[in-house]
């Protein structure tokens, strides 16, 4: 069965792609996470998954740590962190930084290492 899913539905801001939905609550088998990140510092602190997550760089400039790696990603580059790898993103500036983050299973399960 198709199954539409309303931007209201996730959105936590009308203007911005901001927002998340599990989609094993619709017969999925991902996450995704639409950030917007406004200011220069934000982003999730270190945490990991039993499962792959993708990043997708749709604006600005972040830098990732992924394991031992340290990497600065712009608009257009895909990050992919392998299933138990730390990992956290922030901000590098000047201005907002948008990703989608896609996690390889239908519900959330993150521990959080700091």
């Amino acid at each position: 069965m198709t199954k539409l899913i309303k931007r209201e539905d996730w959105a936590e801001h009308p203007k911005r792609w901001q927002g998340e939905v599990q989609l094993g609550d619709h017969g999925g088998d991902i996450c995704i996470i639409f950030n917007y990140i406004a200011g220069p510092g934000g982003g999730p602190r270190l945490h990991t998954h039993p499962y792959a997550e993708t990043f997708i760089v749709r604006q600005g400039t972040g830098r990732f740590t992924l394991g031992d790696q340290e990497i600065i990603a712009t608009a257009g580059e895909i990050l992919i962190a392998p299933a138990h790898t730390p990992h956290k993103f922030a901000n590098v500036g000047p201005g907002a930084l948008e990703t989608i983050d896609l996690h390889s299973s239908g519900k959330f399960i993150t521990e959080w290492l700091e």
